[in-house]
């Protein structure tokens, strides 16, 4: 018997293996049943969404491996700087709102960076900011090809990006819940595209320190709820439009530093609200409207480097809580109205370099918040009127020199220098600085040299002619 058992038992084993084999699948399914038992990573967000989000990190911040050290960056105790996220009550997920690239303690960009244009596919998306992200790599701000779904959008910030260029992609009217869009300090070009004026929710709209070129669209009046219009440091040129003054909520007014023509518009009287208006550095020319004194709520006016060749308008005195007035080199003549003495609030007062005339007026030294004064390169004369207190006060600040009519007495110009001469005193002096010790040597060695020589000569004719 046990010879026959012997001889069965490698086809026993065969047959143990064969049953082994075959049973594998059933005990791996088994295995994968029971899995579904145990605790899995919670996903709070649409895997949809989570992919485009991981798309956006990976090809903007090589900071670390999103995908492994934020499976979840939804999730409360996540670590993950730049990014929030909102919970809907419509699905009950968990949905990116903000995405916020390039200054610490948020994600760097890597150099190789270029627009994604993946962020407009994120359906609750509100705030974007890119900052200094594109320094390296030309780039366009561009738009899916496919549905956009941001259209909840609110804020859009592109700062600081020198590798940013092209023009404005007129598909930025789809985002019609925009609130604010800052666009600056890039390499933009171009027009403004007029499907931007449709923006009705616009707030704040700043372009500044870009290329772009042309005139402004008289259409920039459809911006009914516009805050803040930033279009400094351009290219623009033509005139001003009219329908600046629909502006009626506008606060702040930039528009320097480009090449506006002509007058400023009439129409900005109906800027009951505006509190900063920065013109400087254009071609504007011509006088000011005759409502200027409606700006009531004008604290900063900034209209320096203009051909505008007039004398200075006393509508400014009526600008009760101007704290800042800059007009310099602009060709302005005739003298400085007296009336400016009412703006008590006046903490700076730029003048220089223009074709001013007459004394400073006397007023003027009752300016309780002047701490910045400049009346320089100009044509004024007369006693300055200014107290040592006030002098004091100012120090540096005080700027008069340029003009060599002006001059101080005595008593107040001890210990101040502020480029004018003392009343009385050759027009070529100035006011008196103590000498260096070089200086009053040579002075007494040549003094006594004179007089040794005086003298010799008196002795001559003494001893030779009586």
């Amino acid at each position: 018997m046990y010879p026959f058992a012997l001889s069965l038992f490698p086809l026993l084993l065969l047959l143990m293996f064969i049953f082994s084999f075959l049973s594998i699948p059933s005990i791996s399914t088994n295995q994968h049943a029971n899995n579904k038992n145990l605790p899995q990573p919670i996903t709070n967000m649409e895997s949809q969404e989570l992919e485009i989000l991981f798309k956006i990190m990976e090809s903007m911040s090589s900071d670390q491996n999103w995908r492994i050290s934020h499976p979840n960056p939804c999730k409360q105790s996540s670590s993950w700087l730049g990014i929030e996220c909102k919970k809907s009550n419509i699905d009950n997920m968990f949905h990116v709102t903000r995405l916020d690239f390039g200054t610490n303690p948020n994600p760097t960009c890597k150099n190789t960076s270029t627009f994604p244009s993946q962020i407009f596919q994120l359906p609750n998306l509100e705030s974007i900011f890119f900052i200094q992200c594109f320094t390296y790599i030309k780039t366009r701000m561009t738009f899916p090809k496919t549905r956009i779904l941001s259209l909840s959008l609110q804020q859009l910030s592109l700062r600081s990006n020198p590798s940013l260029f092209g023009s404005i992609p007129p598909q930025i009217s789809l985002l019609k819940s925009l609130q604010i869009l800052t666009l600056s300090q890039n390499n933009l070009v171009g027009q403004i595209p007029l499907e931007i004026f449709t923006l009705s929710s616009l707030v704040h709209l700043d372009l500044s320190y870009n290329k772009f070129t042309s005139k402004i669209h008289d259409q920039i009046g459809n911006f009914k709820n516009l805050v803040g219009l930033d279009l400094s440091y351009n290219n623009f040129i033509g005139p001003i439009p009219n329908t600046i003054g629909q502006l009626g909520t506008l606060q702040k007014l930039d528009l320097s530093s480009n090449s506006f023509t002509g007058k400023i518009p009439e129409s900005i009287e109906n800027l009951h609200s505006l509190i900063f208006l920065a013109l400087s550095n254009n071609k504007l020319s011509g006088n000011f409207p005759k409502g200027l004194i409606k700006l009531q709520s004008l604290q900063y006016f900034l209209m320096d480097d203009n051909p505008m060749f007039i004398s200075l308008p006393v509508e400014f005195s009526q600008l009760k809580k101007l704290q800042e007035l800059r007009l310099s080199t602009s060709g302005y003549s005739g003298k400085i109205p007296s009336s400016y003495s009412k703006l008590l609030n006046l903490s700076t007062l730029s003048l220089q370099n223009n074709r001013l005339t007459g004394e400073i007026p006397v007023e003027f030294s009752s300016f309780s918040h002047m701490y910045h004064l400049n009346l320089s390169r100009n044509f004024l004369d007369g006693v300055v009127p200014f107290n040592s207190s006030f002098l004091k006060r100012l120090g540096r600040n005080l700027d008069l020199s340029g003009n060599p009519g002006l001059c101080f007495n005595p008593p107040e110009a001890n210990g101040v220098y502020v480029g004018v001469n003392i009343c009385g005193r050759n027009k070529n002096s100035s006011i008196i600085m103590p000498l260096k010790k070089s200086e009053a040597s040579y002075g007494v060695m040549k003094s006594f040299f004179l007089m040794f020589v005086l003298c010799t000569m008196a002795l001559y004719y003494l001893l030779f002619f009586v």
